[in-house]
């Protein structure tokens, strides 16, 4: 399970999801199903789902015992993993993963969280006025945080932390020596739904965000928590101010971003990257390790390591400069 934090409701038998899903099926009612998870970190016992052939390579390694997905990619899978063919793949994920998950959908307010004065951590913590902390919540030492700060249920912090004002943080591990500065909210749900008719299909959001040590988040960011894997920043990695990190992002060492950059869901950042301010990264995309990204670009397609881009859609900086001239 990706988050630690939320409670898993089964094992199901797979008769049950199949009933779920209006799907008929030959495969056997005495098949449990014990969790489900991405396909990189299915195990067996798990059921996972695969909605794109840039995800090939991981189907065909993956441990999972049952894979919702289409017609057209289930011959990718191994012989371990049985298909369970739907005509929308996310769709049907998001039904069975709140049936595991049932409380993983909305993001209500934490009704437990109390004045941090009236709880264990007073003398441990050095706060501003009217702090409050939900259950479950764990601060390392030295930490200091800021007036009207919230942090509700589910959060790790580690030690030397700063935490600044009017910030919210929820279902996040925060390591040790992070900043966060004021305006933040951190560990909320992310955009994920599916438009079905008159309504809107909500996704489930059961991973959690994870910021490693020496990180600094600017005011006003935004980081949301994962679908079915974790948004994770890595070490020594600073954001500028007014920062919008999507559902399921992983950003890796040393990286900074400016001001205003936003990445969209599922996206990997390779270590040592430099965005510009305003730069925007579609979906489901690889930047690879050292590159550059001038400020306002766009990018809608996987960039190399080393590459130095700018524009939209992003291209090389002699290629830019060659256009505009």
């Amino acid at each position: 399970m990706s988050n630690p934090f939320f409670s898993n409701c089964g094992p199901f038998y797979i008769s049950e999801i199949l009933k779920l899903l209006d799907i008929s099926s030959e495969i056997k009612e005495k098949h449990k199903v014990k969790d489900i998870v991405d396909l990189f970190n299915a195990e067996k016992g798990c059921i996972t789902f695969f909605h794109s052939k840039r995800y090939n390579e991981i189907a065909k390694k993956t441990k999972a015992s049952f894979c919702i997905t289409t017609k057209n990619l289930k011959d990718y899978l191994p012989d371990n993993c049985i298909a369970i063919v739907v005509d929308n793949v996310l769709v049907a994920t998001s039904i069975v993963t709140q049936k595991f998950y049932p409380n993983s959908i909305e993001d209500e307010y934490d009704k437990s969280a109390i004045d941090i004065n009236n709880t264990q951590l007073k003398d441990k913590v050095q706060s501003g006025k009217n702090v409050l902390v939900g259950d479950n919540v764990e601060i390392g030492k030295n930490c200091l945080i800021g007036h009207n700060t919230i942090i509700e249920r589910n959060v790790k912090v580690g030690d030397n932390c700063k935490i600044g004002s009017n910030t919210i943080l929820r279902n996040s591990i925060i390591k040790n020596n992070v900043t966060i500065l004021d305006n933040c909210v951190i560990g909320k749900k992310g955009f994920g739904f599916f438009p079905e008719k008159n309504k809107n299909q909500r996704y489930p959001h059961i991973g959690i965000v994870v910021i490693n040590e020496n990180c600094e988040i600017g005011c006003g960011s935004t980081i949301d928590r994962g679908s079915l894997s974790n948004t994770e920043i890595g070490k020594n990695t600073f954001l500028d101010n007014q920062i919008h990190i999507a559902h399921n992002v992983k950003i890796g060492e040393n990286t900074i971003l400016a001001g205003q950059v936003g990445i969209a869901g599922s996206t990997i950042i390779g270590n040592n990257v430099k965005i510009g301010g305003q730069a925007g990264i579609s979906g489901h995309l690889r930047v690879g390790n050292n590159v550059e990204i001038g400020g306002g670009s766009g990018v809608i397609k996987d960039i190399p390591d080393n590459a130095k881009v700018m524009g939209y859609p992003a291209k090389s900086i002699r290629e830019f400069l060659k256009d505009n001239r």
